[in-house]
């Protein structure tokens, strides 16, 4: 029997699913009134730990985690996240968590805004500023996207602790190979179409990026205008966004267990934020982008306006793939059959900011 936990953050707090049998339980809002940017479920431990990045309009943002699947949480003391005085910065939000590999199983990244990455080998309770990126000699010139400038997106390697891929609005991606002690811009091939130069070495509006199941060094990447794969590891970018109906998004989740198989959400265009064509419609490739289909059994078939945000797009690791996506109009959709059908799961919620599942062991 497959149990998978579903944490659904939005603007008014967090929303905790539990699916047995295809039937689901929810529960919530956990963090009542606060913006969930974050959520990571680490199943390193003995037991599942989930982690949130909560933003209180009147405390703050803060880091809680619960060893108890959500009937528990736990707020440090001291703040989990919190720049160092020198730095002259305060913490706006928490937009990334990210455990790391079983080869460190304490290791967890924060990615924040203002722009920076933290590490935590505590599980989460306390981070420390990875100084190397926040002092690196492009930093001064980079320049906030429309959502601010947020480091986003934190990819592990599960070959190589010390190979990190990181990726900011609107900085572009950053790599490094060894455990972040010096990074380097990875952006060749992604055009920044907003800029007098498009073909920059940093400077790109990158929006999202996941890994290939089967291949490590194979990684998917949806831009402002743009859905890229690379087949290095990030140091050179190919355009696939050839088939789709726009390649203005997101969000882009790669398939648990299927090579060259990706997921993403199109939008109309920076200007029209709604789903290209006004029609709710997830493309999915099993070609590593070399054709796309559209999902849509079970999806609405009218016009529609619910868009979906960089982490609002996920998979969980079940065979056959769970596919779920939430969107602003407040709808929460999932897929049991890596995406072939889709069914509502929730209405009227807040506007969805992130979406996590995992399996749980029985």
């Amino acid at each position: 029997m497959t149990d998978v936990l579903l944490a659904v953050g939005t603007r008014k707090g967090l929303f905790l699913g539990r699916g047995r049998k295809g039937r689901w339980e929810f529960t919530g809002p956990h963090f009542n009134a606060e913006a969930v940017y974050s959520v990571a479920v680490d199943r390193r431990g003995a037991v599942p730990r989930l982690l949130v990045g909560g933003d209180s309009s009147h405390w703050g943002p803060s880091v809680f985690h619960s060893d108890d699947l959500g009937a528990t949480w736990t707020e440090p003391a001291r703040p989990a996240v919190r720049f160092p005085k020198d730095t002259g910065a305060s913490l706006e939000r928490v937009w990334q968590l990210r455990p790391a590999g079983p080869a460190e199983p304490g290791v967890v990244y924060a990615g924040t805004e203002p722009a920076a990455l933290f590490r935590s080998e505590d599980g989460g309770e306390s981070f420390e500023l990875v100084r190397s990126l926040w002092e690196h000699p492009t930093r001064s010139t980079w320049v906030p996207g429309g959502g601010g400038e947020g480091l986003h997106t934190v990819l592990t390697d599960p070959r190589d602790p010390g190979a990190l891929t990181v990726a900011v609005s609107t900085a572009g991606v950053f790599r490094s190979r060894d455990g972040g002690r010096s990074w380097d811009p990875s952006n060749t091939g992604i055009s920044a179409v907003f800029l007098p130069d498009p073909d920059p070495e940093f400077g790109q509006c990158v929006h999202k990026i996941d890994r290939d199941a089967a291949d490590p060094d194979r990684l998917y990447l949806q831009n402002h205008w743009g859905v890229y794969r690379s087949d290095d590891g990030g140091a050179h970018w190919t355009d696939i966004g050839g088939g789709l109906p726009s390649d203005f998004g997101f969000a882009v989740a790669a398939h648990p267990h299927r090579a060259d198989t990706a997921y993403v959400f199109p939008l109309n265009a920076d200007a029209d934020r709604v789903p290209a064509g006004r029609r709710c419609r997830v493309f999915r490739t099993t070609d590593a982008g070399a054709t796309w289909e559209p999902l849509s059994a079970g999806l609405p078939s009218g016009d529609h306006y619910g868009t979906v945000l960089r982490d609002a797009l996920c998979t969980d690791d079940a065979d056959p793939a769970g596919v779920y996506f939430g969107n602003r109009n407040g709808e929460l959709y999932a897929s049991a059959d890596d995406g072939d059908t889709w069914r509502l799961l929730a209405s009227h919620l807040p506007d969805v900011l992130c979406v996590r599942a995992a399996v749980l062991e029985p």
